[in-house]
Formats: C-alpha cells, structure tokens, sequence
C-alpha cells in the first residue's frame, strides 16, 4: 500500500471554504476523508508527494491521518511526523497551531518520540512536512494529511 504525504494551504471568507481550499490545494477536496489515529501498515510505504495525484472517483473516502490549523486571526501552522522501523510498522503524529512552523514541527517530532518509547521496534529516522498559512482574506487554513492507498466506496 502506498501512503502519500500531501499538504495545502489556504485563505477565504469562512472557516469552511478556507478548509476546502486548503484540501483543493493538497487535490484531496473531491473526496470524503476518513480519519484514522497513527499507525503506518508494515506494508506500506511512505513518499511526500506534496499534491495527490487522481486518487479515484469524486466522492469515494480516503482514509487520513490529518494535521490541521485555521484561524481569522492569525497564521496557523498544520505537521505531520512519521517514523518507520526495521520490523516494518511505524508511526504518524500530528500537531498544528497559532504557531510559527518550527515549534509545530518540534511538536509532532517530540510526540513521534514519545511514541516510538512505547512500542518494542527498531526505528529509523523520522521526517516531517509542515505547511503555514495567514488569514489573507478572512481565515486560514494549512493542512498536512497521510493519505493510505485510493480512494473506495462509503457503502
């Protein structure tokens, strides 16, 4: 299974639009996201690829792990860390705020290793994506997802 790193980030009149823009800007808005918490398969394999690529037909779920920030009042900043081990698993952990990039970032990386404590893996080192956004025309919006394999039926 592949899993894709994607982010977006946005500003517009309302909190929901800005959201959506934000998605628009990751290509993940023409889908029904569904949250899971941090665990990556041992089968699956990690790529930041910025922006998805067709994921499946409009209005299929795609299952997510998900940073995100808004605000109509100041930036906002939306990470997502993962970190994989030798014996194949690994971890996501998420943090977003009215914060400037590097304490988000260290935020989810200081998370990730509290983790990584609790499982008996061997880990590798770990990454992170962190996207800002400021309120240009209203609210702001910054998004980071984990985006596991394509899109499939809700029903």
């Amino acid at each position: 299974m592949e899993i894709r790193i994607v982010h977006g980030a946005a500003s517009a009149p309302t909190e929901m639009s800005s959201y959506d823009a934000a998605l628009a800007a990751a290509n993940v808005h023409n889908y029904n996201l569904v949250p899971v918490s941090s665990v990556i398969p041992a089968d699956a394999s990690v790529e930041a690829v910025g922006t998805a690529p067709d994921l499946g037909p409009v209005g299929y779920g795609l299952t997510v792990v998900q940073a995100c920030a808004t605000s109509a009042d100041e930036p906002v900043s939306a990470a997502l860390a993962w970190i994989e081990s030798e014996e194949g698993p690994g971890l996501f952990y998420e943090a977003a705020g009215a914060e400037p990039p590097e304490p988000v970032r260290e935020r989810a990386e200081r998370g990730l290793e509290a983790g990584a404590e609790l499982r008996e893996w061997t880990f590798g080192e770990g990454e992170s994506v962190v996207r800002r956004a400021a309120p240009d025309e209203g609210v702001a919006t910054a998004v980071v997802l984990a985006v596991y394999g394509r899109g499939r039926p809700l029903w």
